[in-house]
């Protein structure tokens, strides 16, 4: 143990002052946590912005509470972020936490039950809890530090408040900006990049905002200089290229107008809002503009119509709000109108776990849908390809006169990471509306009979009048129930996906192309799973990896791959019955989304490892995942 008894004791002892022990490493992880309100996310993104401005590899998380306002001094209300920082570029947030800056003792207990933190993390905590007026707060505070006795941490206590105090009456809308000063003595941030981010963090505030937020930051600064004994070391490595750093939301916002998208229909839904707060600032600069409905169906229906009138619209969504636009999604599939839909996925059902991340929708982004619906489902792996899927999913809609759904989630929405600037291309954006006149006789789902596709029909072209219809219809859009004509619909409608299909390339695997244990991913977990298998391969396990990106159509040759490894499983962010629990049997267990779809694609008996911890997955967890899947590491380590 090396909790300090002085810390223990009186809260008020600080770290005694040395020479501070610079220590230089390629990665370092820091968390800032408080109650929800006192800003310990504005602090923590400006740390992770700067530090990704700087050059260094960043992966930020948002730790955030499941209530909008939870109460105060509660392990469950911590919130906050964690930023991984790398001398090359991050991937992930990692295992555990080098270092925490705590604004009370109850969120780091959070942390600590959850084994955030490195056995040997360090803490810097505010103090004025061991002291504190009401018996029952100190109460608390010597219980806390009696748990966190039972880990080696170093904790090292700070007055925040009390420093605060001397620049702004009420500090509990400053001590962030008091800990972004630490943060950038520990770590030698460039303090006019900080200068530069508080400007743009705070451009709607007052210019009293920004001097007090700038003055609390230098106090921070001043106060880590005196203090502290220790500084971090992570050196940067400036692309040569032109970067950019923003999170996944802000991605998918810029994607739509590279896209040449001109409306986003939505209904404010956790963890996909803040693309419509991004667009809302940006997006009629553009020439575009986002609609919020009185509801999620609303928002849907506004987009297909916009779409019918021919833009190609989106609408954005998180799972609950899926379910809602489920029947005019189906009007979207029937009547072939593009439609790009967005689902930034958290833990369900029902409204679950509306602030933490899950992969729980990819069966409903493909079959919750009464009758047959194909549509286009495609996944983004990390922040970069949450902007070209934009692009790429107004592409397909339009081309393919089809619905095409995007699976985001909430560890990409609000991670941060920098990434190549965009070189943007005049051809990603939507050509003019073609109002010329439909040549005679053409009717409005003239089929194409071999690819399924027919010429999209724009109200105004002249001798393209005809009556749009969520029934089922011949090619002239008249109702038609015979049963020839209907299937004929259907036929052509999933022709497409066929298509689509065949142009696809079949992905590559990474680390190897033949073994003993292919993992199998989408969405998020990439580089989680790639980190995992670097170390497996490193400890000498035949491990691979494959990350899809197209889940609908499936991308093609997966039965060849998976034929050249012994086994092959998927790691998914989703719920799967575990072998050996009361009642699961290999007939009826439950298992991980993708892996059931694989299994009906391939025929290939594809195991899975998957977990719903309402967190991003840390790549030691993978890592031994892999050992529980391989039977023979598994008998080299006397497993049962």
């Amino acid at each position: 143990m090396s909790v300090t008894n002085e810390v223990v004791a009186s809260g008020r002892t600080l770290a005694p002052r040395r020479a501070p022990e610079v220590r230089r490493l390629r990665e370092h992880t820091v968390e800032v946590v408080s109650d929800s309100g006192e800003g310990a996310q504005k602090c923590s993104q400006i740390f992770g912005a700067v530090t990704a401005k700087m050059g260094n590899g960043v992966w930020t998380v948002e730790i955030i509470p499941a209530e909008i306002q939870p109460p105060a001094r509660v392990p469950e209300g911590a919130s906050g972020n964690r930023i991984r920082i790398g001398a090359t570029a991050v991937t992930n947030w990692g295992d555990q936490t080098n270092l925490v800056v705590a604004f009370n003792e109850q969120v780091l207990l959070a942390r600590h039950r959850l084994a955030a933190l490195a056995p040997d993390a360090t803490i810097l905590i505010e103090d004025k809890w061991a002291t504190h007026e009401d018996p029952d707060i100190r109460e608390q505070w010597t219980r806390a530090m009696q748990e966190l006795s039972g880990a080696s941490y170093r904790i090292v206590p700070v007055p925040m408040e009390e420093q605060c105090l001397t620049l702004v009456d009420n500090p509990r809308k400053g001590k962030n900006m008091f800990a972004l000063g630490m943060l950038a003595w520990i770590y030698d941030r460039d303090l006019e990049r900080i200068h530069e981010q508080i400007a743009h963090t705070f451009r709607r505030k007052s210019e009293a905002v920004y001097q007090s937020s700038v003055d609390l930051v230098r106090l921070g600064y001043d106060w880590a200089s005196e203090h502290l004994d220790f500084r971090v070391e992570v050196p940067p490595a400036p692309s040569d290229r032109a970067m950019v750093v923003m999170n996944g939301n802000e991605a998918l916002g810029m994607g739509a107008i590279a896209s040449g998208m001109e409306l986003c229909a939505m209904y404010p839904i956790t963890p996909a809002t803040s693309v419509s707060h991004y667009l809302s600032e940006v997006f009629e600069r553009f020439g575009g503009v986002v609609h919020q409905a009185e509801d999620e169906i609303a928002a849907a229906g506004v987009a297909i119509g916009a779409s019918y009138a021919g833009k190609v619209a989106f609408t954005i969504t998180s799972g609950p709000g899926l379910a809602l636009k489920t029947e005019f999604i189906g009007l979207a599939v029937m009547t072939e109108i593009p439609l790009v839909v967005v689902d930034v996925q958290r833990g369900g059902p029902s409204t679950g776990l509306p602030t933490k991340v899950e992969q729980s929708d990819l069966l409903a982004a493909l079959y919750a849908q009464p009758g047959d619906a194909p549509r286009v489902v495609i996944a983004p792996a990390t922040i970069e390809e949450c902007f070209h899927v934009m692009v790429t999913a107004r592409r397909i809609a339009e081309a393919f006169r089809c619905v095409v759904m995007v699976l985001s989630d909430a560890n990409l929405a609000t991670g941060v990471q920098p990434y190549p600037r965009p070189a943007i291309d005049a051809r990603w954006q939507a050509d003019p509306i073609d109002l010329s006149a439909i040549p005679d006789g053409l009717k409005p789902y003239q089929w194409n009979a071999e690819t399924g596709l027919s010429r999209r029909v724009i109200p105004g072209q002249g001798g393209g009048m005809h009556t749009v219809t969520g029934l089922s219809h011949d090619e002239g859009s008249k109702v038609a129930y015979s049963a020839g004509v209907h299937a004929k619909g259907m036929a052509m409608r999933s022709r497409k996906l066929a298509v689509l299909g065949s142009l696809l390339t079949p992905p590559t695997t990474y680390g190897a192309d033949e073994g003993e244990l292919l993992i199998v991913g989408w969405g998020s977990t990439k580089g989680a799973i790639e980190e995992a298998v670097d170390r497996a391969r490193a400890a000498g396990l035949s491990v691979a990896a494959l990350h899809l990106r197209f889940l609908s159509p499936m991308e093609p040759g997966l039965k060849e791959i998976f034929s050249r490894f012994r086994k092959v499983a998927t790691v998914e962010i989703n719920y799967s019955d575990s072998m050996g629990d009361p009642y699961i049997t290999e007939d009826n267990r439950r298992r991980g989304q993708l892996s059931w779809l694989l299994r009906a694609q391939t025929l290939i008996d594809v195991d899975c490892w998957t977990r719903t911890p309402g967190e991003p997955l840390r790549p030691g967890a993978i890592v031994e995942a892999i050992h529980s899947l391989m039977p023979q590491t598994r008998a080299a380590r006397g497993d049962a």
